[in-house]
């Protein structure tokens, strides 16, 4: 049943109940009414008992990372690409009956069906090498990294997916590894030593950001010894 509030009695801001006009303190759930509204966040009964402090889930946020292989990893596929499709192309389409001519000993119908035949089947090997290098380059950006305080996560595959994981605790060294021509792109490898018996190397291949990844597992794989009493012997 709803009370009816009158001239001389109000609703309680905080508990709805019915209390004088004049009173300063609520009667019912004993909070004073002459200071400013307190606002949810000051109400510690009516918190999520699950919900982490604002500081700790900044902090589980920052050791988040997340992150795919540079397209630098196919730095020499794509050297090798570009020759291949060039030289494919020069011999496709660059005049050479005059030279071919010049062998004498070559038959004038094997000329004349290599010339005739030549364009398409350059234009054929050229699309079946850019193809090889497009199947490459989707398997490579398929792997996708992602550390969080507890594990080392990665999955890979086109076609059908395949989900790995390391324990911080299994993490028994690691090493950042940059060449100069990383520095100048802006990425490097990590490279975790374990005794996970699947991944004893595992390596973070050519990734951008690599110092603050190489911080954030430092830090996670110390805390996680630390929690699980964990001592790893050289």
């Amino acid at each position: 049943m709803t009370e009816n509030v009158s001239n001389n009695t109000k609703q309680c801001p905080y508990c709805a109940e019915v209390i004088l006009a004049a009173a300063i303190k609520c009667k019912h759930c004993g909070e004073f009414l002459n200071r400013p509204l307190k606002t949810p966040a000051q109400f510690p009964e009516l918190r999520d008992p699950n919900a982490q402090p604002a500081g700790a889930q900044k902090q589980a946020e920052n050791m988040t990372f997340e992150a795919n292989p540079s397209i630098w990893c196919l730095f020499p596929a794509i050297l090798k690409t570009v020759l291949i499709a060039a030289f494919l192309l020069f011999v496709s389409f660059w005049p050479i009956r005059q030279i071919l001519m010049d062998f004498n000993k070559i038959p004038q119908e094997i000329i004349d069906t290599f010339l005739k035949y030549r364009p398409v089947v350059g234009v054929c090997l050229t699309a079946l090498v850019l193809l090889i290098f497009s199947y490459k380059v989707l398997k490579l950006k398929s792997i996708h990294y992602r550390v969080t305080a507890d594990r080392v996560e990665w999955s890979r595959g086109i076609f059908e997916r395949r989900i790995d994981n390391i324990d911080m605790f299994r993490i028994v060294d690691i090493r950042l590894c940059r060449s100069i021509m990383d520095y100048i792109l802006g990425v490097g490898e990590v490279v975790l030593i374990t005794n996970d018996k699947t991944d004893p190397e595992f390596r973070f291949e050519k990734i951008r950001r690599p110092r603050q990844l190489y911080d954030i597992i430092k830090k996670s794989s110390l805390d996680a010894d630390t929690k699980r009493g964990v001592i790893h012997l050289e």
